[in-house]
Order: C-alpha cells, then sequence, then structure tokens
C-alpha cells in the first residue's frame, strides 16, 4: 500500500463489498450507463482480440449525494474486486513536488492490482490551469494527473473519476475520460424508493408517498439522514407504523402548495377519500379532481 513518505498515511482507501450487496438506487440511464461500463469490463479480452479497447476511465459528474460513490461501488462489487479511493488529505503534500509525487504512488500501485480506482473530489487535484490564482504546483498536478491516465493499461483495472463542479475541471481532463455520466438529484419516484429502503420496514406505504413528495431536490443522503432520524425517534418513543404515519401526515399543512398538491396526488388510490385528502393537504376536491383528470 503506498504512503506519503513523511506522514506515513495510506494515499489509498482499499473497500470490499460483498457479491449479495444490494444495487443502489439509480435512474434508468445511469444504471444502463454503468451496465455497460461493467459489461466492457467483464468482456476486455474479448474486446481486445477484435481490436477494441474497453472503456478505461470514466467521470462522474452531479451534486453531493445523489450516489456517485455508491455507483463506484457497485462496479467494484460486480467486476469481483475492490474500491481503491484517492485519499486526498494524504495525497495533497504542502511540500512543493510532493502532491504528484503521492499521487504518482498511488497510480502506480493502482495500475499492478486488480482494482477499481475512484477518484473522489476530481476538481481539487484537476482544476483548470488557467486559474491564475492557483500556483503551479496545482498546475504541474493536473498534467502528472493526465500523464498518468494517458498512461493507464487497457490490461489494468478501471480508473473513475467523481466530481460535484465540473465548471472547475481542466478541459484537457475531459478528454482522457472515456465516457462522463451525469448524476441528477432523485426525482420522485426514486426518492420513494430509496424512503422505502431506508426505512426498513417502518413506514406504511402512505408514509413513504408523502415523504417523498414532500421532499423535492432532496438527496439520497438527505433522505437517508431523515429517515433514520425518523426511526430512532420511533425506537426511542415505541411509536408504531401507524402512529409514525399519522406524524408525517400531520405536517402537511406546513408545507408550499406545490408539495402539498403532490402529496394530495400521492395519496390518490391510497384508500383514503378525496375529501380525507382535502383534509389532510388543504387542497380543495375541485382542484385535486383537476389535476387527476390531466394524468
Amino acid at each position: 500500500m503506498p504512503v506519503d513518505t513523511d506522514s506515513r498515511l495510506p494515499l489509498l482507501r482499499i473497500e470490499r463489498f460483498d457479491q449479495g450487496a444490494a444495487a443502489p438506487i439509480l435512474a434508468p440511464k445511469v444504471r444502463d450507463a454503468l451496465a455497460q461500463i461493467v459489461d466492457e469490463r467483464s468482456h476486455r479480452d474479448q474486446l481486445l482480440r477484435a481490436g477494441l479497447a474497453p472503456s478505461r476511465a470514466a467521470l462522474f459528474v452531479g451534486p453531493p449525494g445523489v450516489g456517485k460513490t455508491m455507483a463506484a461501488g457497485w462496479i467494484a462489487q460486480s467486476l469481483g474486486v475492490p474500491l481503491a479511493i484517492l485519499d486526498l488529505s494524504s495525497v495533497m503534500s504542502s511540500l512543493l513536488g510532493k502532491t504528484g509525487i503521492n499521487l504518482r504512488y498511488a497510480f502506480d500501485y493502482a495500475k499492478q492490482s486488480e482494482c477499481v480506482l475512484f477518484l473522489d473530489e476530481l476538481d481539487a487535484i484537476a482544476k483548470r490551469r488557467g486559474d491564475d490564482s492557483d500556483v503551479g504546483e496545482l498546475k504541474r498536478l493536473v498534467t502528472v494527473l493526465l500523464q498518468q491516465i494517458d498512461d493507464w493499461p487497457s490490461s489494468a483495472g478501471l480508473v473513475l473519476g467523481a466530481t460535484n463542479h465540473p465548471d472547475l475541471l481542466d478541459p484537457a481532463v475531459w478528454r482522457r475520460f472515456d465516457t462522463s455520466v451525469p448524476f441528477d438529484v432523485p426525482g420522485i419516484e426514486l426518492r420513494a424508493q430509496a424512503i422505502e429502503r431506508f426505512g426498513d420496514g417502518m413506514l406504511t406505504p402512505v408514509s413513504v408517498a408523502t415523504l417523498a413528495a414532500s421532499t423535492d431536490g432532496a438527496s439520497f443522503s438527505d433522505l437517508e439522514r431523515q429517515i433514520l432520524r425518523l426511526r430512532r425517534n420511533a425506537v426511542i418513543h415505541e411509536t408504531s407504523a401507524a402512529q409514525l404515519e399519522d406524524a408525517v401526515l400531520a405536517d402537511v399543512r406546513k408545507l408550499d402548495l406545490p408539495e402539498r398538491l403532490r402529496i394530495a396526488m400521492a395519496l390518490n388510490g391510497s384508500g383514503r377519500s378525496q375529501r380525507q385528502i382535502s383534509s389532510i393537504t388543504g387542497i380543495s376536491r375541485d382542484t385535486l379532481r383537476k389535476h387527476l383528470a390531466r394524468t
């Protein structure tokens, strides 16, 4: 394992995954893109015999908490190899020239190991070299990174990068990745799937639908924190699923109109009458009927 020669801290963090672990909740387009990457790596020898190289590097782009790291772990799990995560706190040295050396050490180790190398927060080491506010060392670091990706052999594992700030990346970095996969904030259907998984059977379908409709703009990590907080409170206060559902619905009227309307639509078909839905959400039955007629 490569380490920083001064701090002796490891430059990579190795994670291994059980083959039976659940797949991350992802949008269909993202799931298809990841499946393509896995298929290419799984049939690497077949592609090479045909004169084709499998994808060597892929870039994940999106805001924090939307599943980029989980996706990297799922790819490693699917390929049956460990995930080697570049530890920026160890790689970034205060000594001029040491950061580039650390980066080379990490890449050299990953090239010789059957693994998926994951460069999280890539913008921290691959910023635009035209930014005059950066010192020359950071600009040289970008050059080192580009060289390492260029020298990455097809026989080695896979390089994955992730960034929350694609606008900060040097344009040359984009060209080193065979494909880029956009990760968006989850929509209501994906939020419902995530809430149900995080709820682990403690939430009723009505609670799941209500929470999914009222969390527009939330990331998966936001949802996980919220649901785990609800579950802890439910255990501490010995709250039943029905009582938890009542507590979730009690706060609906505090929400903005668009959120209340989404919840009203989600509650339709839950066994409640339109009168009851109107009472819970404050959305009139006429408004509810109009929106239902459009769907």
